[in-house]
């Protein structure tokens, strides 16, 4: 039996088989395959975080892609979405490189830890509430492991939901209409925890349609930069 947290939680998440509808679904993805990915082997189980495990940014997304991460077993990894976000890492100094293909890209990650408030592929990306109440404690657990955060960036109004549920749990927050999502908003909740910064989730939708441009997210990310170096450009808008 490992001593080792993290690889304890990690062994969990793989797991787990909470979810009827969900387990069934990511096993039938990962066999029928896409086309274009019909010679690789699909990961097709539950994905546990990624990243440095001493960030002081922890980034949380929905869940993983039925082609992208449900097939690497990496988040934010194999996709369009994945592919935007490590791009924006790189821009801003938290990746090695501007590329997340597969497990074995040489990747690396630098002050942020990337995860989901859904840890398998949900049919029409659209998980249950309770398929979130599900996997909530899982998110919860990487939060208390994570003792240098700062910052988290949520990913879409979901992912949003997501970590003030966990806050409402915990006593800091008495609704989670006190947080209202919307992009490029920042929430200084109270002084022992990390600085919220919310923005429009890197989907393939939001960014061919403009909603969501690199510009706009690279806004995001000075922001988070400036609350991280502490130079003033991470100015509270609650």
């Amino acid at each position: 039996m490992t001593h080792d947290p993290w690889q304890r939680l990690n062994e969990q998440i793989v797991r787990c088989r909470r979810c009827p509808r969900l387990a069934p679904y990511i096993r039938e993805v990962a066999q029928t395959k896409r086309r274009a990915y019909r010679d690789q082997i699909y990961w097709g189980k539950p994905v546990p975080g990624f990243g440095d495990r001493r960030a002081r940014l922890l980034i949380i997304g929905l869940a993983p892609a039925a082609h992208g991460a449900n097939r690497t077993g990496r988040m934010f990894t194999g996709d369009a979405s994945g592919m935007f976000l490590a791009q924006a890492l790189y821009r801003h100094g938290f990746a090695n490189q501007p590329i997340s293909r597969d497990r074995n890209d040489g990747l690396v990650l630098k002050d942020v830890f990337l995860s989901a408030v859904v840890r398998c592929a949900p049919p029409q990306n659209r998980p249950t509430l309770q398929e979130i109440q599900n996997c909530l404690p899982f998110l919860e657990e990487e939060l208390w492991l994570l003792d240098r955060l700062q910052v988290v960036l949520t990913l879409g109004a979901i992912a949003t939901r997501g970590y003030v549920t966990i806050l409402k749990r915990q006593g800091w927050v008495s609704s989670l209409s006190e947080v209202p999502f919307g992009h490029h908003r920042v929430y200084r909740i109270h002084p022992d925890l990390p600085v919220l910064v919310t923005s429009y989730h890197p989907s393939r939708q939001n960014t061919q349609t403009g909603r969501l441009t690199a510009d706009m997210f690279d806004q995001v990310f000075e922001t988070i930069r400036g609350i991280l170096e502490g130079d003033g450009r991470g100015m509270s808008q609650r």
